[in-house]
């Protein structure tokens, strides 16, 4: 029974070692691959002047990183159920609790499976970032030239569109600086009349506070008033005499 197990236990031993080394020669080509994608289309870019040259085994790179990605996703999850099995093993009532060996061995594959699982799915979102952004710079490039081979008279149009784009913002800008100027002439208009509010309310606060002063400005003007009356008069009577002395 214990040569069977310990057969057992070399068996998913011998398994998981092969898993793992047919993922660590896929993951190195999966991340050549992943590289000469990159370098391809950088390399284009710089060779060529031209945005319309098209880029070479671009889909025939994307097919073969697919297939890959694929075989690599079924190799982890072979190796995955091999560690399970062993984990099983390590626990199954047959053989000793005690045996560090044995989970010693198993966290090793563990840890091995991990860093594969890490190592894949970090060069898997590197690649598809460059993809996404090489097909991004690829459209943009498009429309570049689509725009560049335009006929004559569609370019005037566009020229003649930006244009009045630009006297329409113009426009909203002075439009904006009138409604600027007329809102600061009404805050300073209401700061004034607040002003003249508070010096007619400081008057009449005096003129209540001092009513003594108030009734001798009042008899002064009525002096003065009399005073005004009692010369108007005589200078008539003066000169009606004159007249009088005059005529006769």
């Amino acid at each position: 029974m214990a040569a069977g197990s310990s057969n057992y236990w070399e068996d998913l031993r011998k398994q998981a070692r092969q898993l793992e080394n047919e993922l660590d020669l896929k993951l190195v080509s999966f991340s050549k691959l992943c590289t000469s994608y990159s370098g391809t289309r950088d390399g284009r870019r710089d060779r060529y002047s031209s945005d319309t040259t098209p880029l070479l085994n671009g889909s025939s790179q994307d097919r073969m990183f697919e297939t890959m990605a694929v075989e690599i996703e079924q190799l982890l999850g072979k190796l995955t159920g091999i560690n399970d099995k062993m984990a099983e093993y390590t626990n199954s009532a047959g053989v000793p609790s005690l045996n560090a060996a044995l989970m010693h061995t198993l966290q090793r594959h563990r840890d091995i499976l991990q860093d594969y699982t890490h190592e894949f799915h970090k060069t898997k979102a590197n690649f598809l970032a460059i993809r996404e952004r090489e097909n991004l710079l690829g459209s943009v490039r498009k429309d570049i030239e689509s725009y560049k081979s335009g006929s004559g008279v569609n370019n005037r149009r566009t020229e003649l569109f930006l244009k009045e784009h630009e006297h329409l913002r113009n426009s909203d800008r002075l439009i904006e600086e009138t409604i600027s100027i007329a809102m600061a002439t009404k805050e300073n208009m209401t700061s004034q009349r607040g002003m003249l509010k508070s010096i007619q309310s400081k008057m009449n606060t005096l003129a209540n506070r001092f009513p003594a002063v108030n009734s001798l400005i009042q008899r002064i003007n009525l002096r003065k008033r009399r005073d005004s009356l009692i010369l108007g008069a005589v200078i008539g009577i003066c000169t009606i005499l004159l007249l009088l002395y005059a005529f006769h």
